[in-house]
């Protein structure tokens, strides 16, 4: 029985996708892959901040590459309305992770780590880096330098627009694509921050 399928029942074949308009098996495999580890990843992140996936997402960004950003370019990167980015931030405030400062131009909010942040956002880095590096264990040494190069091709082709929200990297160990000699598949939204 699959993962999830509760009947043990097979789909009728007439549901079935015959792979003409290049959905395969391989497609089939990317989809049930990038769910389980997102799944896992979400569960572990959510769990070390002691908060949902959301606010992990905006310790992790607000440690890794924003710089006191508004309350609407953090809005921008989690891909959250204005007035759940501001309830966010409350319930982060409330825990000691964040404080709010006055923004640049003296009418926006700026948001930074506190101690307590900063070490909250290295935990949901740590976090999540055990879960993917636990999902690649699978692999041998030539397998992974393989799906390393694949995985950049991948992204690099899903790069998105001026404007994105729910920015690919927010929740990125940053240091790690630097540190690579191919660096960031895209130019991290960190660089260019128009292209999330």
């Amino acid at each position: 029985m699959a993962d999830g399928d509760r009947t043990g029942r097979a789909a009728p074949d007439s549901d079935a996708i015959d792979g003409s308009d290049g959905f395969d098996r391989a497609a089939n495999l990317l989809g049930a892959l990038s769910l389980v580890v997102a799944d896992r990843a979400a569960d572990a992140v959510a769990a070390a901040a002691g908060r949902s996936e959301s606010g992990a997402a905006a310790l992790s960004a607000l440690l890794q590459f924003l710089d006191r950003p508004s309350v609407d370019l953090l809005r921008q990167v989690l891909g959250l309305t204005s007035s759940g980015t501001v309830r966010l931030l409350d319930r982060l405030a409330e825990s000691g992770y964040i404080r709010r400062e006055p923004g640049a131009d003296g009418r926006s909010t700026s948001v930074t780590l506190t101690d307590a942040g900063r070490r909250a956002a290295r935990e949901v880095t740590q976090a999540r880096a055990r879960v993917l590096t636990a999902a690649l264990a699978a692999l041998a040494p030539d397998e992974r330098a393989a799906f390393e190069q694949l995985a950049g091709k991948m992204l690099a082709g899903l790069r998105r627009g001026p404007g994105a929200t729910r920015w690919i990297c927010r929740l990125c160990d940053i240091g790690v694509c630097r540190g690579a000699g191919s660096g960031c598949p895209f130019r991290s939204a960190a660089r260019d921050p128009d292209q999330g």
